[in-house]
């Protein structure tokens, strides 16, 4: 089975990281081959190069400019004559809009991967819909529940992301020189949040949270780990209203430790993970990698994390309530039986839900069955329910 995956590949976060997975973990499904189609050799085209992966570059696009765009286009039409693919996978609904029409005129079988939940709303949504593909899939049954949005008639099924366990088993003295490169205390305990620089993410509602704790909790020692990069100016305006609110409300207790390639080595020398999203996250990598390490998580209930964070590995909060949140981190941060209680089960449910050995050889048999059905001429039928 040859696949070909298109995508933007211009910043890196979420979606990226699963490429790169799907990327190192393809020999978990025997018979699938791999190949990336991009538009920006940044880090994405990176890693996957040292994945080992094919690359095709497709030519920067922008929309702003058609002719990048036909560029691309032709790119990707030489690129699918030249090579014998059983299917293309498109991710994102921009990348959909741009190559769909193209993979049409190859008579390929398309798969569309949704990664955000739909609204039908967003041009590049409504753009997208013009090309329905065979097949979508989906990346939490959240998403699903909005699939039909831009594909009221496309077959779906849920495939979870596959996350890679690569926490590494640091020995006590390697965890306590981990926290000491931070200016952490031995008696400190070090909450983290791991994301994209972006509002709904929750930062803000964390340090309001973490300024509210009852006069008790605020004494006891802890540090705030917030791991991120700036990629866009948009992030740079909001990167520093972070700052300006922790060096106002918790001054000393919040670093900032940028774009990071040791992110599990990280997790491996904290305590706890909370990101409180105001929005629901499509699925939630940075949840089901903190349950790798064993961090207790706390978050809001919405989207993908209420199939991700049970209560045997995390604690659920109402989105927005700032009250609730610091309530749960008081009684979580006070009482070290309970995180040890949630960070026994953390591993087991990540493995449960996102293990590369399982979810690759179910990429394959989604892949698969999409090829069957093509051969029947059976890719017409309703989401099932």
């Amino acid at each position: 089975m040859r696949v070909l995956h298109i995508y933007g590949g211009f910043l890196f976060g979420g979606i990226e990281n699963m490429l790169v997975t799907m990327a190192r973990s393809e020999s978990l499904a025997p018979g699938l081959r791999q190949e990336f189609a991009l538009c920006h050799r940044g880090r994405l085209w990176r890693e996957l190069s040292v994945a080992g992966v094919p690359l095709h570059d497709l030519g920067n696009v922008r929309v702003s400019r058609p002719w990048s765009m036909l560029r691309a286009g032709l790119r990707l039409g030489r690129l699918l004559r030249r090579h014998r693919f059983d299917c293309v996978v498109i991710h994102s609904a921009w990348s959909h809009a741009i190559f769909s029409p193209r993979v049409r005129r190859a008579r390929l079988p398309l798969i569309f991967w949704l990664h955000d939940r739909a609204s039908g709303r967003h041009w590049t949504e409504r753009w997208a819909a013009r090309t329905p593909p065979d097949l979508a899939i989906c990346n939490s049954r959240f998403t699903l529940t909005t699939l039909p949005a831009i594909f009221p008639h496309t077959p779906a099924e849920v495939l979870y992301c596959p996350v890679t366990d690569t926490i590494p088993h640091l020995a006590p003295r390697e965890r306590a020189a981990v926290r000491v490169q931070f200016q952490v205390q031995p008696d400190e305990l070090v909450i983290v949040i791991a994301c994209r620089l972006e509002a709904w993410k929750g930062h803000q509602l964390l340090l309001a949270a973490l300024h509210n704790l009852s006069a008790e909790a605020q004494a006891a020692p802890w540090k705030l780990w917030i791991i991120g990069g700036v990629q866009r100016p948009s992030e740079q305006i909001y990167a520093d209203e972070l700052r300006r609110q922790a060096e106002s409300q918790l001054p000393g207790r919040v670093q900032f430790l940028g774009q990071r390639d040791d992110v599990p080595r990280l997790y491996a020398a904290a305590d706890l993970h909370c990101q409180p999203n105001l929005q629901p996250e499509p699925f939630g990598i940075a949840w089901v990698e903190a349950l790798y390490a064993g961090l207790p998580v706390i978050t809001t209930a919405l989207g993908g994390a209420l199939e991700i964070i049970t209560a045997g590995c995390g604690v659920l909060v109402p989105a927005g309530d700032a009250g609730a949140l610091t309530a749960a981190l008081a009684r979580l941060m006070r009482d070290p039986v309970q995180r040890r209680n949630l960070s026994a089960h953390g591993p087991a449910r990540a493995a449960e839900l996102s293990s590369p050995a399982l979810l690759m050889p179910r990429f394959l048999q989604i892949l698969e069955t999409a090829l069957r059905w093509s051969s029947a001429g059976e890719l017409s039928s309703p989401v099932p329910q």
